[in-house]
């Protein structure tokens, strides 16, 4: 039986490749062009092989890559079609997660990166939050108001002390900035060595949140951005210094198992 590799030409499956590529990219510029908002519909199969010149299959491949990457989602039946689809922030942050799989950042990346940006998150929403923000804000700091009674309690007030940064973070004005650093939490929910310092029982680290936390919500309820962005830069050198400590501690107790 001839191999299907020996009835393609030499550079073909690479041509066909960019050429759905292009017509993807020349979606999303008409998506951008024409003001389309997650909801609204494409249009049909036979018009969008008139508008970029392209057969019914290349047509096909390029909405399945929109699909893979979450922009579309096709709807059966009456009324159905190919619709726009807003990508969640949980499914931007896990693809960007895949990214540093082989590749995984020291927590010293992280916050090196961390305590430049957090700080102005903290400054960034000052004078833009609504009381359902600072509703959903202490709601969240409800979690860790109480001294843990279990290991499993103290490890979920810790994911919520994450989970006060992820919503400053959704209530970021610039999106870019809003994403990154949620993204920077969401590495620290999921990697070994922060699960494993999770895990460590610290008691102290519940107060010092805390008092932090209050701080912060009374500058931002004083709209003083100023303030906000310094004890968040306080907060996040604190927390450097015991995550990379506890790091440095994790991974001799490796290097003394290994020599045992």
């Amino acid at each position: 039986m001839t191999k299907t590799s020996e009835l393609t030409p030499p550079g073909a499956v690479s041509t066909r490749r960019r050429r759905e590529e292009s017509i993807s990219e020349q979606i999303k510029d008409m998506i951008i062009e024409r003001q389309l908002r997650p909801g609204d519909r494409l249009p049909a199969e036979r018009a969008l092989m008139d508008l970029f010149r392209a057969s019914k299959g290349s047509i096909r491949e390029a909405l399945s890559a929109l699909r893979s990457q979450g922009l579309i989602r096709t709807r059966t039946g009456p009324g159905g079609g190919v619709f726009l689809s807003e990508i969640a922030p949980q499914r931007a942050m896990a693809l960007l997660s895949n990214y540093f799989l082989f590749r995984t950042p020291t927590i010293t990346d992280i916050y090196a990166v961390r305590c430049q940006l957090e700080p102005e998150i903290a400054a960034s929403v000052a004078g833009h939050l609504s009381e359902a923000d600072f509703t959903r804000l202490e709601r969240t700091m409800r979690l860790y108001d109480a001294p843990p009674v279990t290991a499993e309690e103290e490890y979920a007030q810790r994911m919520a002390e994450l989970d006060f940064h992820s919503v400053l973070a959704e209530l970021c004005p610039n999106p870019v900035l809003g994403l990154y650093c949620g993204f920077l939490q969401t590495l620290l929910r999921e990697m070994v060595v922060c699960r494993r310092i999770y895990d460590a029982p610290h008691p102290e680290l519940r107060d010092t949140a805390l008092h932090y936390q209050i701080r912060l919500m009374r500058a931002l309820r004083a709209e003083d951005a100023e303030t906000a962005r310094a004890i968040m830069a306080e907060h996040m050198d604190a927390a450097q210094a015991y995550m990379v400590a506890m790091e440095a501690s994790i991974a001799g107790g490796f290097l003394r198992a290994d020599g045992d």
